[in-house]
């Protein structure tokens, strides 16, 4: 059997498998792609015979193909490898490119994602821009430690969710050098956290990028970046690949200012199938005005905070190793292996539970009779003036290395005479974390600052009063993972994948202090999947899918799930009893389809998912003590929807619209503590089935258009409809949602010369005053200093979203 060229269109790998696309020298771009934002290779794709060597005709680009030699991929495992045929693919297609990444302005690769993925949706729960929660079908992957995570994040097939809590530190990804973006759901080869999905990102290298390109902006609150890459290949086998990225922005809140600083680079060797690459990152960032802020706070002064510091410093650098290589012309092997070192350092000012004693001149910790200690457990004497209102500045420090590898296989034969694709992998990753922290007793002024005072608080309380101390902890995660998949071509209209993923997690807990924190967990789980495609006309697929998915608890969860013995979230842990590992059961179907219009392509898709979580872990807080909570399991938790979406691609239209609803819900009857003023004398809520569970807005609306007026100047805009959602803490569903928000946003380009680009924007055009998260809060932990020094009436502490802001850059190609 003869060689068949094929044009593949792939997101799964930044491994080119054949000869990319010939082009002309030209100044740096990014590559063009389909109406699904899927990227373009050609590669030589063998049959069952061995392949004879291919002919070297001149290679068309990929405008100029004909649409049946279209073939486009879609990822299906963590591996760095070609993706399997999107018409055979049983769940939902999302991907978004480098192009709509560079079109909304941002070193945040979570804007791209807000924009352009139906049903995802983005909150500032920490309070900064650079630090987002990112929501998709009611589950999260934030930077926040302690929210419990249902996104694994992958880059270039290695997972980033960091060891110690899962955590996804997005500030940390370098935008610039993104090749393209995945949301792959219904897929438990991804591993760990994958219930709502698993979100892929794939790097450029200098085979994919070519050229140089620096782009330059500045704007409202202070903003400054800019952003540098290059790319080229050396001759025929080599190729280099850098991005360097600054920011600066003084934001709109008081104390909020935020550096960002990232390098990426790629080094790559090809020849022949085979390819291998070495990248290698690091980040140096640092960000103010992490927390909510009460409600009345912030209707006298949008910028307002509540207590300072609030400072976070995050700190990365990874090596990564990938390879490729066609063993037969039916077998691919590809392997990764990767280290990571990740350092954060928290400093938080907070409202304390140490007060004065009712005997003068000392410090006690929950009344005014149980001492509060110091390191050497003798009881702290009040460094301040009698009527000072005390706080406390906690700090905090994460610092894991993590390493692992991974293998895959990758066979295509046929099998009882129908095409199949087969896949069979391995992943082993291991981090080990040293986590520490400390409370120093500070005094507030009226604008809410705590300044510290050198007395360190030591081990104090009682159960009664809660428990309070430094922690030292060595933690150490093993996760193995074992993987298949095969998809099998029943007819040529026809298809079913099934599989599965086994995976076993061992976290161990070592207290540096002494015994208390001392544990050794283990977990396992086999995850299966099932799935159909049915392609229904050349221009229209349907889909069908049902999977399992597992996350572990993490060594936070794992050290602070007592309630009679709760943390301060992210500061201090104590002995507490085992939690249970989530387990998510997904059911998925839909339809999507492309058809070729007049005015461009169309493509569209429309998909329902149920997705029951298992033995979920929930954050309680515990009422009348700021920060301080433990994580439980709370039972059932179900969350399910519809999504829908339009999108018309051509040389000088784009348009999408989406619609996605999300209904996420209790299953069993809880008791939660809560600071709600719903809550029962003991500070506790009543939670019953069919609750809807706090921060998921159950409706989003995107609008998206760009238009090219003349072949230099192009306009664009979109708008972007997030309905009202309970606030945190109000799980019993009593108090008035957090509003509904509609933001408009627009955007402008003119290409003054072929290698000049000058562009703006303006965010929330209409200056909404809107909050895109809300919690309840201790009202009676300090005075409103704005109010004369009364006591907070509004129990809502919320996180303000930026006011309207201009922007202007300019960007230059070589």
């Amino acid at each position: 059997m003869g060689v068949r060229r094929l044009l593949i269109a792939s997101v799964s790998t930044g491994l080119a498998s054949g000869i990319v696309l010939g082009t002309e020298a030209r100044a740096a771009q990014d590559e063009e792609t389909n109406v699904q934002n899927l990227p373009a290779i050609e590669v030589v794709a063998p049959r069952q015979a061995p392949r004879r060597a291919p002919s070297r005709a001149p290679v068309r680009s990929a405008s100029a193909a004909k649409p049946n030699n279209r073939l486009y991929v879609y990822p299906t495992s963590p591996g760095t490898g070609r993706g399997l045929e999107v018409d055979k693919v049983p769940s939902a297609i999302n991907a978004v490119d480098a192009n709509q990444i560079k079109r909304t302005g941002s070193l945040n690769v979570t804007d791209a994602l807000r924009d352009n993925i139906a049903g995802l949706n983005i909150s500032e729960v920490t309070g900064n821009p650079f630090q987002p929660d990112v929501e998709f079908r009611g589950f999260v992957a934030s930077p926040v430690t302690g929210t419990p995570q249902g996104l694994a994040v992958y880059q270039n097939g290695v997972r980033i969710n960091e060891a110690f809590s899962d955590a996804v530190n997005w500030d940390l990804i370098p935008t610039a050098a993104i090749r393209s973006v995945t949301l792959v759901t219904n897929n438990p080869a991804f591993g760990l956290n994958a219930l709502g999905g698993a979100i892929n990102l794939q790097m450029k290298d200098g085979f994919t990028y070519q050229g140089a390109e620096i782009d330059m902006m500045g704007g409202s609150f202070g903003r400054i970046q800019g952003s540098a890459q290059w790319g080229k290949q050396v001759e025929k086998n080599y190729a280099v690949y850098a991005a360097l990225e600054g920011l600066h922005d003084n934001g709109f809140r008081n104390f909020s200012q935020s550096d960002v600083r990232r390098f990426y680079g790629d080094v790559g060797y090809k020849a022949g199938d085979s390819e291998f690459h070495v990248n290698m990152g690091v980040a140096k960032n640092d960000f103010g005005a992490s927390a909510t802020v009460p409600a009345e706070l912030l209707d006298r002064y949008w910028g307002a905070t509540y207590t300072t510091p609030q400072i976070t410093s995050n700190r990365v650098g990874y090596l990564n190793l990938t390879a490729k290589a066609e063993a037969t012309p039916t077998w691919t092997l590809e392997g990764t292996a990767h280290v990571r070192r990740f350092e954060q350092k928290i400093v938080d000012g907070n409202p304390t539970d140490v007060q004065e004693c009712a005997i003068a001149g000392l410090l006690c910790f929950g009344d005014d009779a149980t001492p509060a200690n110091g390191g050497n457990g003798a009881q702290l004497a009040n460094p301040f003036a009698p009527g000072t209102i005390l706080g406390e500045i906690d700090r905090g420090s994460i610092r894991s290395t993590s390493f692992g590898v991974s293998g895959q296989a990758t066979n295509v034969d046929q099998l009882f005479g129908h095409d199949n694709r087969f896949v069979v992998g391995a992943t082993y990753d291991a981090g080990v974390t040293r986590y520490n922290a400390i409370a120093e007793i500070g005094s507030i002024a009226e604008n809410y600052v705590v300044s510290g005072s050198g007395v360190l608080l030591g081990p104090s309380g009682t159960t009664t009063t809660g428990l309070t101390g430094p922690v030292s902890l060595r933690t150490v995660n093993q996760y193995n993972g074992l993987y298949a998949m095969d998809t099998f071509n029943v007819t040529d209209a026809f298809a079913v994948t099934g599989g599965g993923r086994f995976n076993v997690a061992r976290i161990s807990l070592e207290d540096q202090l002494g015994t208390a924190l001392n544990g050794d967990h283990t977990f396992t789980r086999f995850n299966p999947v099932i799935g159909g495609t049915y392609k229904v006309t050349p221009e229209l697929t349907a889909y069908a899918g049902y999977s399992e998915a597992n996350r572990v608890p993490t060594p936070l969860e794992l050290g602070c799930s007592d309630p009679n013995n709760p943390c301060l979230i992210a500061a201090f842990l104590v002995s507490d009893p085992p939690l249970k590992q989530v387990v998510s059961k997904t059911v998925e179907a839909g339809l999507r389809g492309t058809r070729e219009l007049n005015i461009g392509t169309l493509g569209w898709k429309l998909g329902g998912f149920r997705a029951t979580n298992y033995d979920d872990i929930l954050a309680i807080p515990v009422p009348g003590r700021t920060g301080f909570g433990y994580f439980s399991n709370v039972g059932r938790t179900r969350r399910q929807g519809l999504e829908a979406e339009v999108n018309i691609k051509s040389p000088t239209l784009q348009f999408q619209a989406s619609y996605a609803f999300v209904d996420a819900r209790f299953l069993d009857a809880l008791t939660l503590g809560s600071n709600s003023p719903f809550a029962d004398g003991d500070g506790n809520i009543q939670v019953v089935p069919g609750n809807q569970i706090p921060a998921i807005p159950r409706h989003r609306v995107k609008l998206g258009i760009d238009y090219a007026v003349t072949d230099v100047w192009k306009v664009g805009g979109n708008a972007i409809f997030v309905s009202s959602q309970y606030l945190v803490g109000d799980e019993s569903n009593q108090y008035a949602k957090l509003p509904s928000s509609t933001v408009f946003n627009l955007h402008t380009s003119y290409q003054v010369t072929k290698d000049v680009q000058l562009y703006g924007r303006v965010d929330n055009i209409f200056d909404r005053r809107y909050a895109t998260y809300g919690q309840f809060f201790d009202k009676g932990a300090l005075p409103n200093f704005a109010n004369g020094g009364a006591d907070f009436s509004d129990p809502r502490s919320l996180s303000p979203a930026r006011p309207r802001a201009f922007y202007a850059g300019m960007r230059v190609t070589f």
